[in-house]
Parts: C-alpha cells; structure tokens; sequence
C-alpha cells in the first residue's frame, strides 16, 4: 500500500511570497503554527509551538530551494515522516503542493494516519489561502479534534 499523503491547492500569490509564508517567523502564525522558533533553513532545528494546544514541537529542516521546495521531517523517533512542499509558479498563481511520506504500512492504525494526516494539510493550505489571497489569519487552530 502507497501510504503517502498528496495534497495540492493553487494559492493566488507568487511563489515567493508563499515560499516566505512559511519560512519566516513572522508570518507562520497568521496561517497554521501561532510560532516559528527561526527562518527556516537547511540543516536547521526549528520549534514549532501551537499555543492553543499547549503543544509544541521540533522539524529538522532537510532541504531548501529558495521559492521552490521545503523539506522537513518531523514527528520523533518512532512516529517520524518527511513532508516535502513544492511551490511550482504559474502566471500570478502558484501550485502548493504537500507530499507526506514515512507512514508505516504495518502500522494497524495506518489508514486512519493518513486520514488524519490529509485533512490536516487541506486544512493548512485553505488557512494558507485565506491569509495569502484575502488577509484572513483567524482561521489557524479552529480544529476539533
């Protein structure tokens, strides 16, 4: 079984200006984490922190291409997948697109991971919509788990 995660959604702002929605401190928090410990880069540790939650955690920030891709993985030890965000740039618009891999097949709980897992990111990239294309950041940590 194919446990990777693909989401994709067009986002009506330059690659750039996506591409910095997620690497800068300042900007994350409008759209899905409340904080960035640092800009993201390569080779770097970055904290994450969900006040809402009470929750935080670390990426290992594995690749970068500035206005391109983001890879990361995350999710510790045993739990851990990669997340790759690849920014392809059309005219005024740009394709966002999240690929998840690294989910256990022989996992018993996999199908419901992965579940989990997507409605995560389609919830993300339309918080990511609303604040690129519109201004809102209200959206972020509205969930029910």
């Amino acid at each position: 079984m194919n446990t990777q995660v693909t989401t994709k959604l067009k986002i009506n702002k330059p690659a750039n200006e996506v591409f910095e929605a997620f690497t800068d401190p300042s900007k994350i928090g409008n759209f899905w984490f409340t904080s960035s410990s640092e800009r993201w880069e390569q080779g770097k540790t970055v904290t994450l922190r969900y006040d809402e939650y009470n929750a935080e955690g670390a990426i290992d920030v594995l690749e970068v291409e500035d206005n391109k891709k983001i890879v990361f993985s995350w999710g510790g030890y045993d739990q851990e997948t990669v997340v790759t965000i690849t920014l392809t740039e059309a005219d005024t618009s740009t394709i966002i697109e999240v690929n998840e891999s690294g989910l256990k097949e022989d996992d018993p709980e996999v199908v419901a991971k992965m579940m989990g897992q997507k409605e995560g990111w389609v919830y993300t990239l339309t918080c990511l919509k609303g604040y690129m294309e519109n201004g809102v950041n209200t959206l972020r940590a509205s969930l029910i788990h």
